[in-house]
Formats: C-alpha cells, structure tokens, sequence
C-alpha cells in the first residue's frame, strides 16, 4: 500500500493525490500531524521508498521497484 502524508492547505498535496487518483493508482492518506518524523510535505511511501515531494520520476521509479 502507497501511504501519503499530506496536510489539508498544501497545495503539492493536493496535486499529488490528483495525480495519483488520474493514474489511477490506490494509496492511503494520512494526516501528516499524526506522525512526528515528517518534517515536509507531500512524502509519499513506497515499499521502503520515503520521496518527499510531488516527485513524479521518483514515485514512477519506486512503482516500477514494487513489480
């Protein structure tokens, strides 16, 4: 499962997830606040992959890593 901390006022978040839901892509959303250790919004989780970022080579690359 791709896991997804974002906040409700970004604007990368957002376009991220509109990416993701285009490509039609399943992931998990979680409030960013819930976790301590992120620092920067979006960050996106990919098997052991943190990308933080709306990062589209590194999120198609890390997808490619899971097949």
């Amino acid at each position: 499962m791709i896991k997804v901390y974002t906040t409700p006022t970004c604007i990368y978040c957002h376009a991220l997830m509109d990416w993701l839901d285009q490509q039609q892509i399943k992931y998990q959303e979680i409030d960013a606040s819930s976790d301590p250790t992120i620092e920067a919004v979006p960050v996106t989780v990919i098997g052991d992959q943190k990308i933080i970022g709306f990062d589209r080579p590194a999120i198609k690359r890390a997808l490619q890593d899971l097949k």
